[in-house]
């Protein structure tokens, strides 16, 4: 037994080199920051972790990943938008001005990205409107091959603690749309092989609206 423990050991170890070999940070491109300094005033009733100029540890996934979101078309529970069309949402135009947001109405809602192919996904980088640092309520993130998620939805974030949009009561903490950044916030999809993806939200701290700039899925093609 304890021959084999060595053995096994020595083998994961030996191993452990060619698996990092085949991971490499996201090719992730942030947009410039939108403010500098931090504001005097933040929104306290959240749960959020404290606003931070600190830049994020590069996320790993396997190489060749790539955001596989772009030009991807787009759909959403609101068809009568405050402004922007639903196509910037992957348009890779990520700057914090007025040009680049996309607002939905009140209320919960959701936008849907297809696709158009089955991949393996690593992770979802989601940015809302971050020209102040706010913090969007109701975030969850979803993925499935069904484009109507009534069937093998998987959920890969979810700050909803109160269940108040019905889809369970999530763990995840609020976050801030990080202003001093532009980082985005990046939620791990963990490799789950899907083909649509559907952001939900339910206003902010600063408004009822539900703004969005741009969503990215970074994964490979399914074999």
């Amino acid at each position: 037994m304890r021959k084999f423990s060595i053995l096994a050991a020595f083998l994961g170890s030996a191993l452990l080199p060619a698996a990092a070999d085949d991971l490499a940070p996201l090719p992730l491109v942030l947009p410039p920051p939108s403010m500098k300094g931090t504001p005097q005033a933040l929104p306290t009733n959240t749960t959020a972790p404290p606003l931070t100029s600190d830049p994020r540890p590069p996320f790993l996934a396997p190489k060749g990943a790539a955001n596989v979101a772009l030009g991807k078309p787009v759909t959403a529970s609101d068809t009568n938008l405050i402004s922007g069309s639903l196509a910037q949402i992957t348009d890779g135009k990520k700057e914090a001005v007025e040009e680049n947001v996309v607002t939905l109405r009140r209320g919960l809602r959701w936008v849907q990205i297809d696709l158009q192919g089955e991949f393996k996904l690593y992770a979802v980088v989601l940015w809302h409107d971050f020209n102040i640092p706010v913090v969007y309520r109701d975030v969850i993130v979803q993925l499935s091959d069904d484009p109507e998620f009534k069937n093998g939805a998987r959920t890969i974030f979810n700050n909803d603690q109160k269940n108040a949009a019905g889809l369970g009561a999530g763990t995840d903490r609020e976050y801030f749309e990080n202003s001093l950044t532009g980082a985005g916030q990046l939620m791990d999809a963990g490799g789950f092989q899907a083909r649509y993806i559907r952001c939900y939200s339910k206003g902010s701290t600063d408004s009822a609206l539900n703004s969005y700039i741009e969503v990215e899925a970074y994964g490979l093609p399914a074999q």
